[in-house]
């Protein structure tokens, strides 16, 4: 038997082993339980969350591999520690929780927390959350970027993001820093071209993990491009954290109104803060005549906006210039002298008027 096989000499062979699918190994996002060595046989347990059955056995098999593979391994034993079945809370008189928001708690690091939203995909939901969280940084305040659309992150690409994220001694995520801001993202963990195919808990477990392991250095404001639609990553946001508002993004077309309108019900249903309306691809503006086109239609902002007593926060024109910055790492709010620079510096100006600490 090896003198080098023991409790640390395994976890530190485990780190190889990858997480199907991704860069992430199973030590840093806490799938290797305990680990017990006595002579040549090693038990290495497996914690399962919200992981499909699939994913834990290929796991199971890669940790059984590395093991084997060590010197003085005569046996390797991987129980699988399943605590999927969540506990049963404290319930109401029909049976309801009677606090489903009871858990959540202020993020280390982050003061406000500002998510951005839409009921719809397609709306420039992520170019708005990238631009708005450039310019508060402009604007002097300390900014990270939570990019929690889990089957579309959009926003190492806007960003030009390459690398992936460190994980440190104990467990924690480093964000990666990119022009300024402290950036998290799925698709720093993934593969390039690996497609998300996922169901609800484990959604659940990404923008968890993104939430409680990242460790944020003293944010002022930490911006949440949210994934289109009311659903899970949505729920997961509103139910760990205190979040200071949420800005609702749409174009004017009523196709993308009566989506944000279904979005606004659910955070007002929710008890969370809606700081306002971004109207985005409002107009085009000619640079030859100056004249403006309204493409998408003219006003659906302001008017959902009024309907539900909410300021209109900004109309983001239409420029080339968002397209061609999101796809080549320089987004439009750096490019001096341009209108889209100007209104998301406006935006800004206002995000910093509404949201406030929770709490206060």
């Amino acid at each position: 038997m090896s003198n080098n096989l023991n409790p640390e000499t395994v976890m530190t062979a485990l780190k190889e082993v990858k997480v199907p699918g991704t860069r992430v190994d199973v030590v840093s996002i806490n799938l290797i339980g305990e680990i017990k060595v006595s002579g040549g046989e090693v038990t290495v347990s497996i914690v399962k969350t919200s992981e499909k059955d699939e994913t834990i056995a290929a796991v199971r098999e890669g940790v059984i591999q590395a093991v084997s593979a060590m010197p003085g391994v005569l046996s390797v034993q991987v129980p699988v520690d399943d605590r999927s079945q969540p506990k049963a809370a404290p319930t109401g008189p029909h049976g309801q929780s009677p606090d489903p928001f009871a858990d959540r708690k202020k993020l280390p690091g982050v003061e406000k927390i500002v998510a951005v939203a839409s009921a719809k995909g397609g709306v420039g939901k992520s170019s708005v959350a990238v631009n708005l969280a450039l310019a508060l940084l402009a604007r002097g305040h300390k900014v990270g970027l939570l990019d929690a659309d889990v089957y579309g992150p959009s926003v190492p690409t806007m960003l030009g993001i390459q690398e992936g994220p460190e994980i440190t001694e104990d467990k924690k995520i480093m964000p990666v820093m990119a022009q300024g801001l402290q950036v998290i993202s799925m698709g720093l963990l993934l593969p390039p071209d690996q497609p998300v195919i996922w169901r609800g808990p484990l959604v659940f477990s990404a923008v968890r993990q993104f939430l409680k392991d990242v460790q944020w250095n003293d944010l002022e404001y930490l911006i949440v491009d949210m994934p289109p639609g009311t659903g899970d990553a949505q729920l997961t946001l509103i139910q760990q954290v205190p979040l200071s508002g949420v800005v609702m993004v749409t174009t004017p077309q009523e196709v993308a109104l009566a989506d944000v309108r279904r979005g606004i019900m659910m955070f007002k249903e929710t008890k969370v803060p809606v700081l306002g309306i971004v109207e985005n691809m409002s107009y085009f503006e000619c640079p030859e005549t100056g004249k403006k086109y309204d493409i998408f239609g003219q006003g659906g902002g302001a008017e959902v906006a009024s309907q539900y007593g909410l300021p209109l926060l900004g109309e983001i024109p239409i420029d080339p210039i968002i397209r061609k910055g999101g796809d080549t790492g320089t987004p439009a709010v750096t490019v001096e002298g341009s209108a889209v620079r100007e209104a998301f510096l406006q935006l800004a100006g206002k995000i910093v008027e509404l949201a406030t600490t929770p709490g206060e």
